[in-house]
Formats: structure tokens, sequence, C-alpha cells
């Protein structure tokens, strides 16, 4: 089995590795729509985040059961994918032969392990982000999925937000010539609301901005295929209570840091927990012909600037290259055929929660890689863990470990 997967490995990493990620995007979004008569058998575990997938809706997907800890959540779980069999627990929904696959959307540092747990138990599994807290972690993540022979995918939202679809057609298209750089951030502010519940401390308690990065690692490299090589990272605390004794030994509330990638794009990635911030889940992708931003938090709108040969000047009155900034209507592509017909509404994180549903599904019936597989996943992932190291290392320049080969 491992000999046999570390082959289908080779030949995927061959054939989808840096840069091919545009050619699984150009795949999934001018692809006609799929038909199949099969029901896939679903299991869904983790009655919050996992309430708002819309499984139900796919018309090759019958929910078989669901599973949480708590007595309530397993019901809201119930009432909303139809489904009338429920667990106390992973382990005992994995005894369920008609389970098929497996939805986690459990606490982050439970992840690899529940992960390991259903492909054992023979399920494929879509898991919520991030797809490891650590780089052992990550290699254990790759080499489980690997010797399964099974689906993994992970549920990263900003691949499936409209801004980021458009981006990767604009990256296909050739419209941005070449890109010279890019941003991108994550700003929560008040997630200390969630360090506590009912008087307990929660996974969230003092968790490293850094090891949740995928919302921004994914707008780059969903778009581009790049790998991410070399980080340096600063972090910000302020030595507040809600911060001492956290499981993580983490001091920060907000990290930024600096990428450098296989591609030669420098790379800014913010991910901030608290200050005077506005929500923001965003991105900038910035061409020599073209460059496209999404929206600041301040307005909804999108914008391109496009590169002309028209003179002028600035307030100073030195002379420039007066380029051309124009507002960019963005396509609802949850509305066109992408996706099934009953699936086709605005889902959360800027309508990817179905995009998300379908391409697990699909992957599955299609027997393929699902466009955020294990490689894809630990790819958005590690560059954050090494990330989080070089913070607590004053900055120092760290190489990020490749999990491709």
């Amino acid at each position: 089995m491992a000999d046999r997967s570390n082959r289908s490995r080779r030949a995927f990493v061959k054939t989808t590795g840096a840069g091919a990620l545009a050619l699984i995007s150009q795949r999934f979004l001018f692809a006609a729509p799929f038909t199949s008569a099969r029901k896939l058998r679903v299991g869904i575990v983790g009655g919050r985040f996992g309430l708002s997938f819309y499984f139900n809706e796919h018309p090759n997907c019958i929910v078989e059961a669901v599973s949480d800890l708590r007595e309530d959540r397993r019901a809201r779980l119930m009432e909303t994918y139809q489904c009338n069999t429920s667990y106390p627990s992973l382990t005992e929904l994995l005894k369920n032969k008609k389970v098929e696959a497996v939805f986690l959307a459990t606490p982050a540092p439970d992840h690899v392990r529940h992960t390991i747990e259903c492909l054992k138990a023979g399920k494929h599994v879509l898991c919520a982000v991030p797809a490891a807290l650590t780089l052992e972690e990550c290699d254990a993540l790759k080499k489980a999925v690997e010797q399964s022979g099974l689906k993994y995918m992970m549920a990263e939202t900003s691949v499936y937000r409209q801004g980021a679809i458009t981006a990767r057609k604009f990256y296909r298209e050739g419209t941005f010539g070449s890109i010279f750089s890019a941003a991108s951030e994550y700003n929560h502010p008040g997630l200390e609301k969630y360090f506590f519940e009912e008087g307990k401390q929660t996974w969230r308690h003092g968790f490293p901005p850094m090891l949740y990065p995928t919302h921004c690692t994914s707008f780059l490299i969903s778009v581009t295929g790049a790998r991410l090589t070399h980080v340096t990272a600063a972090g910000w605390g302020d030595r507040h209570e809600l911060l001492k004794n956290n499981p993580y030994n983490n001091p920060f509330w907000n990290e930024t840091a600096f990428f450098k990638t296989n591609q030669n794009i420098p790379f800014r990635v913010e991910v901030n927990w608290k200050g005077a911030l506005v929500e923001a889940e965003r991105a900038e992708w910035r061409g020599d012909q073209m460059s496209f931003f999404y929206p600041d938090g301040r307005s909804k709108q999108f914008m391109v600037v496009r590169s002309e040969e028209i003179q002028g000047r600035d307030d100073a009155g030195f002379a420039h290259t007066k380029n051309i900034v124009e507002p960019c209507n963005v396509p609802k592509w949850w509305q066109t055929d992408m996706l099934p017909e009953r699936m086709r509404h605005d889902s959360g994180h800027e309508g990817s929660h179905t995009f998300i549903t379908h391409e697990f599904l699909s992957a599955i019936l299609e027997d393929r890689q699902p466009e955020i597989n294990v490689y894809e996943a630990i790819a958005y992932t590690a560059p954050g863990i090494v990330a989080h190291q070089s913070a607590l290392k004053d900055g120092e320049y760290m190489a990020i470990p490749n999990f491709d080969r």
C-alpha cells in the first residue's frame, strides 16, 4: 500500500505540482456540470461550523449521521441536515458502515488525530482549517492520506470566495502580466470572547495567529500555484492578562509575516486578533499589467488598476505614469452552473461553503484529487507554523519545508 501510494503521489505531483493548480481551477471553473445517480452517505461532526455546508442540498449526498459531544448541538445538526441518526462521539459514528465520508468541523488541535482516525476507518475526509498545528503533524497527515488511498480535502473558504475565483480567472488568462507582489490579511478582532466557555478554557485561548494562516496563504497559492519557501515574521502582544497561561505559550495577539516564494513573488500576510481593525479576509495581487484589490473592509467594492502609458503628475508636481483605477464587478459565481441548482445561493464566507461541499463530493464521485488535497492543504498551513516560530525568535529568517516531495 505504501509503495502504491508513493507512486501515486509522485505521479500526482508531477502533473499537478507548483503552478499546476491553475489547471485544476480551469477544470473547476469551466467544467460541465457533473451528473451522477450515485448517492454518497456522509457523516458530519461538529455542531457549530458543521451546520453551514448544505450537504443535504447536494443531489449526490445523503447525510447518514451526525455527531457532537453536546446533545443540543447534535439536535441542531439533525434538524439542519434532515438526519435521524446521531452519535455522541466521532468514534461511535465511524462504526456506522454506511458512512462513506466525514466532514470534520472539530477543534483545530484535533484535526490530524481525527483525520487519521477517519482514514483508518476507511472514510474519505473533509476537514476544517488548519490542516495541522506542527510540522510533525503535517508529515503524519501526509503519510496517513498517502497510505490510505482515500480522498482528503481541507475546507479552506478563501479558495472559493468570489474574488479568489475571479483572480484565478485573471491569472489563467494572463491579465495580471507578471505578478510582482501580493498581500493578504485576516482580521478577527474580539476573538478573546471565545477563549472561555462556561468558565472553561477552550482551544482558542491564546491560539497563535499564524497557526491559522490558511485564509491568507491560500489567496496566493490557489491563484498561482506558488510555494512559500522562506519567512521572517514579527508578533505584537501587550502582556494582557487574557494571554497568560494559554496552552500554546503564545505572547502575541497579532502576527505579520513576509514570505519568499518559488515564483519570486514577495508576499506579506497579516493575521490579527486584536486592535482597531475592520473585520476582513482580503488580498491584493499586483501585476505589471494589472492589479486586483479586494475591498479593504470599509467598502464592498473590488478595484483594478490597469497599466497605461498616460503621463501625469503627483501632488508635488513630479511626473509619473497615470494608471487607470476602476471598480471591478466580481461575478456571483455561485449563481452559475459551477454548482448544482439547489446550491446556487450565497452561502457563508462570500459564497464559499457550497463550493467546498460540491468539490469534495465531486472528487469522490469522479475518483480524482480534490482541489485542496493534502499537498495543497499543507502548503497553506506549514508556512504559518514556521512564521510563528520566526516571530518567537525575533524575526529569524527561516526555511519552510516542502511537503510535496
